[in-house]
């Protein structure tokens, strides 16, 4: 899952986008409205967390232009404002969920995972597929009965594998999903993934690679 995380406190977007990423989330954040748009204009994300009141393009209109233009991304907005017209009118620009500070980090990162089965086809908290079972809300791997330890990047990828249900996926899509804007298209870090990956995986070979196009999970 991508998630894009706007909010002018530094710190705090910092830290939701640390923890995030200790759940095999791929990351992005932006301090202000401007560059939230910027990014939402390049990257294909799942969820936007969204602080209401930012500076200079203030949160209600990146909400209304994300609404407007009618992308994927699910909207999870982030207010100091507990009243009810608060909640009701950041509701009405087209938000999905909204949230109080100060929350919980168990609690946002719940949301964000609803919002996420939301934002595309809905994926069972399990996936399974080939003797392979993926725990998303455990963090847990399984192939044939036997646990298999992940590290963040291994999991999102064959949790993205596992998705597309027999499905090729490529590099590409790869790295929208499982990685941030820092990572460079141009390096082999998706196939030195899949090498771990199916390393771990161990025997047979479950992992297919369909050449030219991308990877598979038959």
């Amino acid at each position: 899952m991508r998630v894009l995380i706007v909010e002018d406190e530094e710190m705090l977007a910092d830290s939701i986008a640390e923890g995030l990423r200790a759940e095999a989330m791929a990351v992005d954040v932006a301090y202000d409205g401007e560059s939230a748009l910027e990014r939402l204009g390049v990257h294909d994300y799942d969820v936007l967390v969204l602080d209401r009141d930012l500076p200079g393009v203030h949160g209600d209109d990146v909400a209304r232009t994300v609404v407007g233009s009618e992308c994927a991304v699910r909207v999870l907005m982030l207010t100091a404002a507990a009243d009810v017209p608060s909640r009701v009118s950041g509701l009405s620009l087209g938000a999905d969920d909204y949230l109080i500070k100060p929350f919980a980090f168990d609690e946002l990162l719940a949301r964000i995972h609803a919002l996420g089965r939301r934002a595309s086809r809905a994926a069972p908290p399990q996936l399974e597929r080939s003797g392979i079972r993926l725990d998303q809300a455990r963090r847990e791997v399984y192939r044939d009965g036997r646990h298999v330890a992940m590290a963040r990047k291994e999991f999102a990828v064959l949790a993205e594998l596992l998705k597309a249900g027999g499905t090729v996926v490529s590099a590409e899509e790869l790295l929208e999903k499982a990685w941030d804007e820092n990572a460079d298209p141009f390096t082999n870090t998706v196939r030195v993934t899949m090498m771990r990956l199916r390393r771990k995986l161990g025997e047979p070979q479950v992992i297919e690679t369909v050449q030219g196009v991308g990877y598979r999970i038959p």
